[in-house]
């Protein structure tokens, strides 16, 4: 069936309602060399929020601040409609070891440098941004309990995690009566599934909703990248410099630098074009709609350059994949669970554990 921006979502067990597909900010702004400009990235914002969206996504350093301060800018007379959600732990002046990671006095600069960059008084959605192991768990929930407090933020949410680490946090705050994490933040497509190991199964069960980055795995599934980029691709890679290319051809070697294109990964995008194919759709719609149907996913976060590039992901909402396409995608895809979880779902631990009784699971 086909949803559109204002089919909205509950987020975790909150009662936040966002839109099915969350416009991603972090291409506000030209000051890493290959984002939108201001008068483009007002379309964008704008687009996106006239077919109904609600949800956007950014981070106090994307683009150097830029881009929170047009959120900010553009946000300004439609504030209280609209869910923006940001993130911190990134260091924010490279001098200062204390501006970034997540300790309180990290957590409180931050916050306060978006809030005056995105030029208002609360933030709707918080998220600890990439998993800091030096800081004590009881100091990052206590701080950001007391920002929920204060009113500053309104909900709290995790990214870039282990899932024991956000499962030990979940439970302390549950436990101590702490605000909550609503929501998890993860890299999850059809070339990334490692997060259905622990982080999907998860987040289900601790009341938090998903919301992805990278839901295209950085444009390798559009079809753009060829065999003829696997020898520039090689994991560990430094990425390349971005000063004399422009736009799009300084994010594509970034990412083929980070050694994203394999054998593996365009095998899959091999069959994401197949089935584009078959339903007259491109690439892009085929990717995120099978994030879009997955029951464990909130919101993918879709980034874009130019308004072409956003209409074609906001296209994705309309396209409906057959439950064989679906299988030949997750077929192509599909990823070793692992131990325990390879071992719990085999018929040897069916038959130990439950032999032929008839059980039936639970919803």
């Amino acid at each position: 069936m086909p949803l559109t921006l204002d089919t909205y979502r509950q987020l975790g067990r909150s009662g936040l309602r966002v839109s099915p597909l969350a416009l991603g900010a972090a291409t506000f702004g030209n000051d890493w060399g290959w984002g939108a400009e201001r008068d483009e990235a007002r379309r964008l914002f704008d687009l996106y929020v006239e077919r109904g969206g609600n949800f956007i996504d950014t981070a106090v350093t994307y683009t150097n601040g830029t881009s929170e301060r047009m959120l900010g800018e553009f946000a300004k007379h439609r504030r209280d409609s609209l869910v923006l959600a940001t993130k911190y732990t990134t260091l924010r002046r490279p001098e200062d070891p204390n501006s970034g990671g997540a300790s309180r006095k990290s957590l409180f600069g931050a916050v306060e440098t978006s809030l005056r960059q995105l030029g208002t008084d609360y933030i709707d959605l918080l998220y600890l941004h990439v998993w800091d192991p030096s800081t004590p768990v009881e100091e990052v929930l206590r701080g950001l309990d007391d920002l929920v407090r204060q009113g500053k933020v309104l909900y709290v949410a995790i990214s870039n995690t282990p899932a024991w680490q956000v499962a030990r946090l979940q439970t302390i705050a549950d436990l101590r009566g702490w605000a909550p994490l609503v929501a998890l933040q993860l890299e999850y497509n059809l070339i990334e599934r490692t997060g259905e190991r622990d982080l999907l199964p998860m987040a289900r069960e601790l009341g938090m909703g998903t919301v992805l980055w990278s839901p295209l795995a950085g444009g390798v599934l559009t079809g753009k990248y060829s065999r003829a980029d696997l020898a520039a691709s090689s994991p560990g890679a430094s990425p390349v410099s971005s000063s004399p290319v422009k736009g799009e051809s300084i994010r594509k070697s970034f990412n083929v630098a980070l050694g994203g294109v394999t054998e593996r990964s365009l095998a899959i995008a091999d069959v994401v074009k197949e089935v584009a194919a078959e339903i007259n759709r491109t690439p892009a719609q085929v990717g995120l709609a099978w994030t879009l149907q997955n029951p464990g996913v909130t919101a993918p976060v879709v980034g874009a350059r130019t308004i072409a590039q956003l209409q074609e992901n906001l296209g994705a909402l309309e396209v409906d994949l057959s439950a064989g396409q679906v299988a030949r995608l997750d077929e192509v895809s599909a990823i070793d669970l692992g131990f325990p979880h390879a071992m719990l779902a085999s018929d040897h631990i069916r038959v130990q554990t439950r032999g032929d009784l008839k059980i039936q699971a639970r919803a």
